[in-house]
């Protein structure tokens, strides 16, 4: 698993059969930086949404084979999956992302 930040949406109206009724997010990676803090990184994928996340959320996503195991994926031809929206991230009793206070921080700017 891999954590990520919804970005976007994707919209494709044309598509093959077995992703029609398939929700598809962007989502940016994100990482734990050195000094132990949450970043996000350059890199961009196409995930399928199996779990009601929305844009600017923190998400736990899956890719490869593995994209392909939850009830929404299963043979289905995808390669990235969203299975959690992450509600805080505490590494050795330290809080690096919590949902509630995120949240709140958007509303405010």
């Amino acid at each position: 698993m891999k954590l990520g930040r919804i970005v976007g949406t994707v919209v494709a109206t044309r598509k093959d059969e077995r992703l029609e009724g398939l929700r598809l997010l962007m989502v940016r990676d994100a990482a734990l930086s050195s000094e132990g803090r949450l970043v996000e990184k350059e890199g961009f994928v196409v995930a399928v949404d199996s779990v009601g996340a929305g844009v600017g959320e923190l998400v736990l996503y899956a890719s490869g084979s593995s994209a392909r195991q939850t009830q929404a994926t299963d043979k289905r031809p995808v390669d990235a999956v969203i299975m959690a929206i992450v509600d805080a991230v505490d590494i050795g009793g330290a809080v690096l992302y919590d949902k509630a206070a995120d949240g709140a921080a958007a509303g405010a700017q």
